[in-house]
């Protein structure tokens, strides 16, 4: 398992409609999200996710130009942090984080780790919810 693990909002948007957004903290002893991905998600978190802010703004500023503020800044924090592994969704933040030698993860990659771990019995009913809502 890598040492940090760093969230992007869509993971905590998804796991909160589909009322499993314990799993991550189960999953994951510690989770590591910016100041932008709070705003974003803008609700309470569980008690295994830290509030870090990226320290070098440029590279986050420099994201920017082709991924959203949220995304970025995972991005930008993952590279200041060794040994980490970025939970994003979006293709072309996965693309960006895969090109700088990034551990990228996905929101159904958390589900298939309960899975593994013998959190949930099978993801099916989980991926059946996640159809009705509007992740992509």
């Amino acid at each position: 398992m890598h040492k940090h693990i760093i969230a992007d909002t869509s993971c905590f948007i998804v796991l909160s409609k589909i009322e499993a957004l314990s799993l991550l903290g189960q999953v994951y002893k510690k989770i590591l999200v910016t100041e932008e991905v709070a705003n974003e998600f803008g609700k309470s978190f569980p008690n295994q996710v830290e509030i870090k802010a990226v320290q070098g703004q440029s590279k986050q500023q420099i994201l920017e130009m082709q991924i959203d503020k949220g995304e970025a800044s995972v991005i930008a924090l993952a590279l200041e942090t060794t040994g980490s592994t970025v939970i994003l969704d979006d293709y072309k933040a996965r693309k960006i984080a895969e090109h700088l030698g990034l551990n990228i993860t996905g929101t159904i990659g958390v589900l298939i780790k309960a899975k593994q771990l013998g959190l949930i019995q099978s993801i099916q009913p989980l991926l059946k919810k996640i159809k009705t809502t509007d992740f992509r």
